[in-house]
């Protein structure tokens, strides 16, 4: 005999949990009361997790950010994660993926963007991770999107192209990123003919976020 097809009832779908909400407050008041570090950290280290990179130079477009981390650092510019590469597929159980350097790596790189870049100093950047290990390492995704949810970095979500990669061989159809054509410098960035937005269309949109930065946090 077939199972009765019930009426649909929205209420039967959602999932509520409290304690899982708190976990996830409790894992970003940790992040924001770690050590700010500088860009990239001075000693390398072991593990994966979540990032937050913060200005504090006296380039005039950024002038905001560097005056609200004067005292403390609590508006990061980008916030991120770093995890091995396919490292969901591949989870053993001899905590193997706690060797991963994906971390200090991905800082590195980061580094390596902004000394490139034509109209940064790298040294004007600072830095602050927390690294997740074994099953904490669920947390790494839920925990970015809630720090990004909760700051609003600019180079996260008015300013795209920060974190990106050389696309490769063949595949520099696609637009120069944001970050790439106000920041001028990444040789690989120089290769992609897409049509990508103006300069001024850029700034108007960095204008329009750094007009309402601090104000409700």
């Amino acid at each position: 005999m077939a199972i009765k097809e019930r009426p649909f009832d929205r209420s039967e779908h959602v999932y509520r949990n409290d304690a899982f909400a708190e976990l996830v407050k409790d894992a970003v008041r940790f992040f924001n009361g770690t050590p700010a570090l500088t860009l990239p950290p001075p000693v390398p280290f072991l593990g994966r997790g979540v990032y937050a990179i913060y200005y504090i130079g006296s380039n005039p477009l950024y002038a905001r950010y560097a005056e609200l981390n004067r005292m403390a650092y609590e508006f990061p510019i980008y916030v991120g994660k770093a995890v091995p590469k396919g490292w969901r597929q591949s989870r053993a159980s001899d905590n193997k993926e706690n060797q991963s350097r994906e971390l200090f790596g991905r800082l590195r790189q980061h580094y390596g963007s902004l000394k490139l870049a034509t109209n940064l100093r790298e040294d004007d950047f600072m830095c602050r991770f927390v690294i997740f290990e074994d099953t904490g390492s669920d947390m790494i995704s839920t925990v970015e999107a809630a720090l990004i949810k909760l700051n609003r970095p600019l180079w996260n979500t008015a300013v795209d192209g920060f974190g990106n990669h050389d696309p490769g061989k063949g595949r520099y159809e696609q637009a120069r990123s944001d970050w790439d054509v106000i920041h001028p410098g990444r040789k690989w960035a120089d290769k992609c003919n897409g049509v990508h937005k103006t300069k001024a269309e850029i700034l108007t949109k960095i204008k329009n976020h750094l007009s309402k930065l601090g104000r409700s946090k």
